[in-house]
């Protein structure tokens, strides 16, 4: 049986992950325009719409890596090219959010899996 603390310890590694590293990060690289630099990353969580799709639409022992389609390893591998070969700066963000969203997804299943 799960521990009520664990689960409490996994939510809050999760959400900090994806709603206050952020900001630190921003805050540290990207000083002149910190904010701007948060929102577009709290706005890839947007990728998360393609839970939708999912039933049941809530699965807390679901694995979120290569069940739902924007969470795919194909979807991976092209938010990876775009880091990696696009020039504009802001798409780069983007990518670069996604994966860490993916990060963070894929470090939650791991908790899940201990």
């Amino acid at each position: 049986m799960e521990s009520i603390y664990w689960s409490t310890f996994q939510n809050c590694v999760h959400y900090s992950l994806h709603f206050i590293v952020p900001i630190f990060v921003a805050r540290h690289f990207f000083k002149a325009q910190w904010l701007k630099v948060t929102l577009v990353l709290w706005a890839t969580m947007l990728v998360d719409l393609d839970h939708l799709w999912a039933t049941p639409l809530f699965d807390p022992n679901r694995c979120s890596i290569d069940f739902h389609p924007l969470h795919s390893y194909f979807a991976i591998l092209a938010y990876a090219i775009g880091l990696i070969t696009l020039k504009n700066f802001w798409i780069k963000l983007i990518c670069g959010g996604l994966l860490f969203h993916m990060f963070t997804d894929a470090l939650d299943c791991w908790m899940n899996w201990l």
